[in-house]
């Protein structure tokens, strides 16, 4: 068994459950004097931290929303003044209402310590090279990713995403052996592979780490055929951490949660109550060591379950089930998650009013498509035919330069899509 620190990885459950509660205790502590929105919640509901005893006394909290980082920006939700914090990170796609999250120096060691135990789970030690094909940006994966790689002492090539040719090349020439991106695009690789006439065989890649988008076990299948390496997933969020959160070893039977670092609970996302161990879910994290961005019982929106029993790694963290839906009408698509109110504020920028819309997400191949279903009426140019074809070419633009990559756009009749319904995904992703 790979184990990065097998003392924390392994420790026994009272161990885990002592040691959270220990956390919780002065993370509360921490947000109740520094953050106005936890200490005036505290209040409503008459608790004080100190009247924490056990983690049962801890689901009286209220949850924290998405909502509420937005209403506290940009810095409202910090636990440490801003002259401690070290580095800052924003959501992408988030037009109107931005989240700012804020890392410590202690910050960024415990996610190179988590990544680090991510890398090493599938067996990536200090003589590997890792290529790193996620966007560097605003968003925090790769990042996540590097700090892990380095701490362990592997070779990092911080490629980013796109070139497909390049990427090809820098897999064949710097010997890479550790992939890390999003699955479709390993699979954009393996194409342009096939086009340049290099057989997979002959590279030393023999690792994948994949995420930013949901991916199914035929999708896995797919990958470890053709490009003859394991492929595992790994999990995060922005708000939380990113990369590090949840990840596979290589036994490939569910996502390690670090239990040392995050407290994880399944609810039913109509009612907000636990449901049993093993139903399926929202999940739910409360951070136990960050000290700049603290988060107490953050709805992620995320569904997924508990796994029962103990994985043959020898690791005794829990683990959840791999994350393939949402419980809202958010979706991952490009390795971001899309609001479809977002879309639809530039919808109404662009086309001043308010019409019906529908995204309709479809995966061909190796690539995912975004299309957005406008419906034509009255007050929608119904029979100009020249202000509807500038309508279409300027939200395509608006909207491509938004997401990043390009979007396809249809006027339809009347009836022709559900309002009700304002995202469709076709992706099948199961």
């Amino acid at each position: 068994m790979e184990c990065w620190d097998f003392k924390q990885e392994c420790m026994n459950r009272e161990s885990i459950e002592q040691l959270q509660l220990e956390r919780l205790q002065a993370t509360l502590h921490r947000v109740y004097k520094n953050v106005s929105h936890y200490r005036q919640t505290f209040r409503e509901i008459d608790f004080m931290p100190e009247d924490l005893s056990s983690l049962d006394d801890f689901r009286r909290l209220p949850h924290t929303s998405r909502q509420v980082l937005m209403e506290n920006y940009p810095y409202g939700m910090f636990a440490v003044p801003l002259r401690e914090v070290v580095r800052l990170h924003t959501p992408a796609l988030n037009i109107d209402e931005p989240v700012v999250i804020g890392f410590t120096a202690n910050d960024l060691d415990n996610w190179a310590e988590l990544t680090a135990r991510n890398l090493s789970a599938v067996g990536v030690g200090k003589d590997d090279v890792v290529q790193i094909s996620l966007t560097f940006g605003s968003v925090t994966g790769p990042f996540g990713v590097q700090l892990g790689a380095e701490r362990i002492g592997a070779s990092v090539i911080p490629m980013s995403s796109g070139r497909h040719s390049s990427q090809v090349q820098i897999l064949r020439d710097f010997r890479t052996t550790t992939l890390v991106s999003a699955p479709t695009f390993a699979l954009r690789l393996y194409r342009t592979m096939m086009e340049q006439e290099i057989d997979p065989k002959t590279l030393q890649l023999r690792i994948g780490i994949f995420g930013a988008e949901p991916w199914s076990e035929s999708i896995r299948d797919d990958i470890e055929e053709k490009l003859h390496i394991t492929a595992t997933d790994m999990y995060g969020l922005t708000e939380v951490f990113g990369p590090g959160v949840a990840w596979e070893c290589s036994e490939k039977q569910g996502l390690h949660i670090p239990e040392d670092h995050f407290l994880a609970e399944i609810i039913d996302p109509d009612t907000g109550e636990p449901v049993p161990d093993g139903q399926e879910g929202e999940l739910v994290l409360t951070t136990l060591t960050k000290e700049a961005f603290p988060l107490i019982r953050y709805r992620t929106g995320d569904l997924t379950r508990m796994l029962p029993g103990d994985c043959p790694c020898g690791r005794s963290h829990l683990r959840i089930d791999r994350i393939l839906r949402r419980c809202d009408n958010v979706f991952v698509m490009g390795g971001s998650r899309i609001i479809p109110e977002q879309i639809g504020k530039i919808l109404n920028r662009i086309s001043g009013a308010a019409p019906n819309f529908q995204l309709l997400v479809e995966r061909e191949e190796d690539r995912d498509r975004l299309d957005v279903l406008v419906e034509i009426s009255n007050d929608l140019f119904f029979d100009q035919m020249k202000k509807q074809r500038r309508f279409v070419e300027d939200l395509h633009s608006a909207l491509s330069e938004f997401l990043g990559w390009e979007v396809g756009v249809r006027l339809v009749e009347a009836g022709a899509f559900d309002p009700a319904q304002p995202v469709v995904d076709k992706r099948n992703i199961r």
